[in-house]
């Protein structure tokens, strides 16, 4: 193949026996070596026939797709035999990945479900490998390095050519090796990846060199790795901390989609059948067939977009072509789908030709394959009465003439009984805090997304509280579940009044399988307030002031009322009841009424938000030109066994004022602090002098062990450092004891 050099005759250059799949290349050595040496040498440039020039460590340059050799002088004859250019030389006689499914990597990274017995990883998280070298590996004398590449044209700027070290200890956040067992020739790797690493497949090859036996290489193509997004990573963005819910977002291979009215909701399993054969071949050649750069494949926000215009073949040759004609011929009826697999396997095999037929319910399961198979939490979710807006008025607009006749040529928006897309799971770190969590994406071609038949990822929360300025998508997808229904009429000067609003006329029932059982559960309250509250309403309105009709709803006769939320000092601690003070300020010489909705949710520090745990209401009455602060509590209770790591709140206030009906809205994130930790390596003699009692070091570490379970891997790092120093405290002191049960 190109690229590679697979030595499998004797007449390989530099081929030894027993070493296939090796190049091996030595290097020259110092003229001021013995002359005995000079002789070994020379017999050593005879057998390998690959003697480089003195100037270079390396005549063999490696790429993506071949590899060159220099020319090179004619050698010498030889003086010397195999066994001491074995004793010399160090290269790879053979690579293990580790990759059975019942081995440690596949069940450590979830993936031992996957066909076949490849090495299927999730970034963010160490997997092993065994090399069988010619000769035992001297950690002071011998180098060794792996590369990784992905795409056809890998570069180390752009994430996509990985060049791992050995190193004494690994350490979070970085690529690198650290031997972990030795066995005669035999070492075990310990390779840590990146946990926003670029996903798909990588190229494996083994470097080695030897101080006085020069370098050898090996590329294996049947030692491929693949790489995909780890959910249970805290690092990755697409980390879900729920066990049961990463069962079913993940790992579940079925599932059921709803159909039907709302008051006649119908269900049908659906066989997503990520982990069969040919299903992770077809998901990423999906990906690559895309043409997304492979830098962007590590962004999981990119991927799902792309995904979600791949499914559908409008634009792009992509997975499946819709037909809603109700005529079939020369494809498959929607309806005559039971799963993904098919589909999948089809449009795989005849090289990525779009296959007839889909509609939504197709697009949303095929959707959840991909996802899932790639690493990424997905299910499939359908809402009843279903808006389609297709003037972006984030309206649902049906127009009349003066007779009250339909106007058909205007009427082009459209309520579904039922629309089925997706939710996925991950933080996003390109919207404000607590826009984390389930986004949604819709793969059914409807409209284009920035040219593209595509729709999203949107995210839930905000659409939920209208704010659809937050990319992407998401007027679209906030009018579908959220818009009202407006009807309008022409009057006899050609202006259209407005003379009907339904309120309650979309989204209901939003539906997904339940985690851990086939029963439906009821989402719609994470897409949109109770309907017909004030909150719900707030939205709504919120929402259609970024739309193409900004006036449809009575704007605010004044806004002279603000709002705002401060913290006391350094901001509440944690342990005790979180006080915080809410400023609303009346600008105006009237007198104002408002009643503020308070909810206080868990927050990851990626801003996905974790649940619910207070919500309340404060009604407030301002003076003139009044300046009001309040004091609000979150007691100590509420929030005690519902934390995560940082301890981050989010405090939402909205509320509408009645004398001008403006509305008012805020979000605040906040920590709970805990005491700061300091430390630092102290000589031995300055310890030994601040160092009043043994009683003294055990209360220090006590408040250590308290603060790091807070801060988990701030206290694997810091208990790295107490290990570190272990021998010397116990020389002076006699604690190891004392040091081990308190930070353990």
């Amino acid at each position: 193949m190109p690229g590679e050099r697979l030595m499998e005759s004797g007449s390989d250059v530099g081929r030894f026996h027993g070493n296939a799949l090796t190049i091996v290349e030595a290097t020259n050595q110092e003229e001021a070596e013995s002359k005995e040496q000079g002789g070994f040498l020379q017999g050593v440039q005879k057998i390998c026939c690959c003697w480089p020039r003195q100037s270079s460590l390396y005549d063999t340059v490696v790429t993506d797709e071949v590899e060159k050799q220099a020319p090179l002088p004619e050698p010498p004859q030889p003086h010397t035999g195999d066994n001491q250019l074995e004793e010399l030389m160090l290269s790879v006689h053979s690579v293990d990945l580790l990759s059975s499914k019942t081995g440690q990597n596949r069940m450590e990274h979830h993936t031992d479900c996957y066909h076949g017995n490849a090495l299927i990883i999730r970034r963010g998280q160490t997997f092993q490998i065994e090399l069988d070298l010619s000769r035992p590996f001297n950690s002071n004398t011998d180098k060794l390095h792996l590369d990784l590449r992905t795409g056809p044209l890998p570069m180390v700027s752009k994430n996509t050519h990985v060049i791992i070290q050995l190193v004494e200890e690994l350490e979070d956040d970085r690529w690198e090796a650290k031997i972990v067992e030795r066995n005669g020739n035999r070492i075990k790797l310990s390779v840590n990846s990146h946990a926003k690493a670029v996903i798909g497949k990588y190229k494996l090859t083994v470097t080695v060199e030897s101080p006085k036996g020069g370098s050898a290489t090996t590329r294996d193509p049947r030692k491929d790795i693949v790489m995909l997004f780890n959910p249970w990573c805290e690092d990755d963005t697409v980390y879900m901390d729920d066990e049961e819910e990463k069962k079913e977002y993940v790992l579940n291979d079925t599932g059921r989609l709803y159909y039907g009215t709302e008051k006649q909701i119908g269900d049908r399993t659906w066989n997503y059948g990520q982990f069969l054969e040919g299903m992770l071949e077809a998901c990423l050649y999906v990906l690559e067939k895309s043409e997304i750069p492979p830098p962007g494949r590590g962004d999981p926000v990119n991927v799902v977009r792309v995904i979600s215009a791949m499914i559908n073949s409008q634009d792009d040759n992509g997975v499946l072509a819709g037909n809603w004609s109700g005529n079939y011929v020369g494809g498959v009826s929607p309806t005559a789908w039971n799963g993904s697999v098919e589909i999948l396997r089809k449009y795989h095999k005849e090289g990525g030709l779009p296959v007839k037929y889909g509609q939504c319910w197709v697009f949303s399961g095929v959707t959840t394959t991909v996802l899932r198979c790639l690493g990424i939490p997905c299910r499939s979710v359908t809402n009843f009465q279903s808006a389609h807006d297709t003037d972006v008025s984030l309206t649902t607009d049906m127009y009349f003439d003066e007779k009250m006749e339909p106007f058909d040529e205007l009427n082009t928006d459209s309520v579904w009984n039922f629309h089925v897309w997706n939710d996925c799971w991950m933080a996003r770190p390109d919207l404000p805090p607590g826009n984390g969590g389930w986004q949604a994406l819709d793969a059914t071609p409807q409209e284009t997304s920035q040219g593209t038949f595509r729709c999203g990822p949107a995210s839930v929360t905000a659409i939920r509280t209208g704010q659809v300025y937050l990319k992407y998508d998401t007027p679209f997808i906030f009018a579908e579940v959220n818009s009202d229904k407006i009807y309008w009429q022409r009057n006899l000067d050609g202006i259209f009044t407005q003379i009907q609003c339904e309120k309650k006329a979309v989204g209901h029932c939003i539906s997904t399988k339940a985690v851990g059982s086939d029963k439906r559960d009821d989402i719609t309250h994470l897409y949109k307030h109770t309907e017909g509250s004030e909150e719900e309403r707030i939205a709504v309105e919120t929402a259609s002031r970024y739309g193409t009709k900004p006036d449809v709803y009575s704007t605010s006769m004044a806004e002279d009322v603000s709002l705002e939320v401060k913290l006391e000092g350094e901001g509440p601690r944690m342990g005790a009841d979180a006080q915080l003070t809410i400023v609303i300020t009346n600008f105006s010489s009237q007198t104002r009424k408002t009643t503020l909705h308070i909810q206080v949710a868990v927050m990851y520090y990626t801003g996905v938000l974790k649940g619910t745990v207070k919500k309340d209401k404060m009604p407030v009455a301002l003076k003139p030109n009044e300046v009001k602060a309040m004091q609000w509590v979150l007691p100590y209770h509420s929030y005690q066994d519902q934390l995560v790591d940082q301890a981050a709140l989010m405090l939402t206030l909205s509320g509408r004022v009645s004398e001008t009906q403006q509305v008012l809205a805020t979000q605040t994130s906040f920590r709970l602090r805990t005491p700061d930790l300091s430390i630092e390596d102290v000589p031995i003699p300055s310890f030994v002098n601040s160092m009043v009692n043994k009683s003294r070091l055990k209360l220090n570490f006590k408040q250590c062990r308290d603060t790091f379970s807070f801060f988990p891997s701030v206290s694997i790092n810091i208990y790295r450092n107490i290990k570190r120093n272990m021998q010397q405290f116990q020389r002076f002191y006699g604690v190891q004891d004392h040091i081990r049960k308190s930070v353990n």
